[in-house]
């Protein structure tokens, strides 16, 4: 079977790598894979590395966050050349299904697929209400299989009557021996530098917390992603937030092990809308635990006072229940460390995520289409 992955990106977010963790699966089925995405970049590079053929599909430029009218316009005006060029795409590489990863290739690929399989990757909450419901006519009209990260993103298409499965990222062994250092707490947030990620938030209880414990030192690893106009923006506040506290800007850090490995905790202050933050499994995979707004799909992964804490989204409240957990001690910290890696190993590998994402393909290839 010859599978065609089309994305929406070519930099790597989750949804990419997520992307990228099921290819190695598909060779002991004989089966191939075709990625594409809107330039070149590091997405086809590691997929070609995996063993993908690649081509570019060109899309957008689209940013993240909120879209104006104009930019509904354009993508609408978009989608018959898209729409030519995924049909173009299915013939060329006499694909057999297509993977759409991610809303807005949807439209155009499922007008261009005809009769082949179609499974949609829905890796966030679809908004605005408009959107989710024309996602959800296109993929019903096309007997589409779905697969969500979590049931946050799952719910409002499942409400328009989409076959939906959740299935929720698995990320390798990032366990690693902690560096040597003396004293204090060392906490990080790990994440594109974006609105939704938090980071104005952490810096806030940072500097709260700072004041109270001021052996506590604060790390943010990360860059602005997917041409956002925002990103760069937001990143400029991000940095002057910073400025005279006891934080590092690492900047991008392909080595995520390594980063978990010198952290204590992991703080991840997500907006409401985040379906489910890989990098709260990356964390679990290292043996480190988390302390996350309770927003989005985030509940549906992190067990309170089990694998981390739970807080209401408020810079006030994040520093408040931070300092609590400072205030328990180490070896709480390590209690909640050793159940985090313990659920990774129950929910949350590679080899349970590509199980599922197999089995649904699997199914979808064999059922009847319209």
């Amino acid at each position: 079977m010859k599978i065609l992955f089309l994305d929406q990106f070519a930099e790597l977010g989750g949804a990419q790598r997520a992307l990228l963790e099921i290819l190695p699966a598909l060779a002991g089925r004989d089966w191939h894979a075709c990625v594409t995405a809107p330039s070149e970049g590091p997405l086809l590079e590691q997929a070609a590395r995996l063993g993908a053929s690649t081509a570019v599909l060109p899309v957008g430029p689209y940013g993240l966050g909120r879209k104006t009218a104009r930019d509904y316009v354009r993508f609408l005006a978009d989608q018959p050349r898209l729409a030519v060029q995924i049909r173009r795409l299915i013939g060329r590489e006499k694909a057999d299904m297509v993977y759409v990863n991610g809303p807005r290739l949807a439209p155009a690929a499922i007008a261009a697929g005809g009769r082949i399989p179609m499974v949609f990757h829905c890796h966030s909450r679809i908004h605005p209400r408009g959107a989710s419901a024309a996602v959800a006519l296109a993929l019903r009209w096309a007997s589409a299989a779905g697969i969500a990260c979590s049931e946050f993103a799952a719910a409002p298409l499942r409400r328009l009557g989409c076959r939906m499965r959740t299935v929720y990222y698995g990320v390798p062994d990032l366990k690693r021996p902690r560096p040597v250092r003396s004293g204090g707490w060392r906490i990080g947030l790990i994440g594109r530098i974006s609105p939704e990620k938090g980071q104005l938030d952490f810096l806030a209880a940072a500097g709260r917390i700072a004041s109270h414990v001021p052996e506590c030192r604060f790390v943010i690893a990360g860059a602005p992603l997917f041409s956002a106009p925002s990103g760069e923006d937001y990143a400029r506040r991000v940095h002057s937030a910073a400025a005279g506290l006891p934080v590092e800007l690492l900047g991008w850090q392909e080595d995520v092990a390594g980063v978990l490995a010198g952290l204590d905790f992991l703080v991840a202050p997500s907006a409401r809308d985040e379906a489910t933050p890989r990098v709260i499994l990356e964390a679990y995979a290292a043996g480190v635990p988390v302390v996350a707004y309770r927003t989005g799909g985030i509940p549906e992964i992190v067990e309170e006072g089990r694998t981390g804490l739970l807080v209401d989204p408020a810079p006030e409240a994040l520093a408040e229940r931070i300092m609590a957990l400072l205030g328990a001690g180490r070896r709480a910290l390590q209690e909640l460390g050793a159940n985090a890696r313990r659920l990774w190993c129950e929910r949350f590998t590679v080899d349970r995520y590509r199980g599922g994402v197999i089995s649904l393909l699997e199914a979808s290839y064999k059922s009847p289409q319209k």
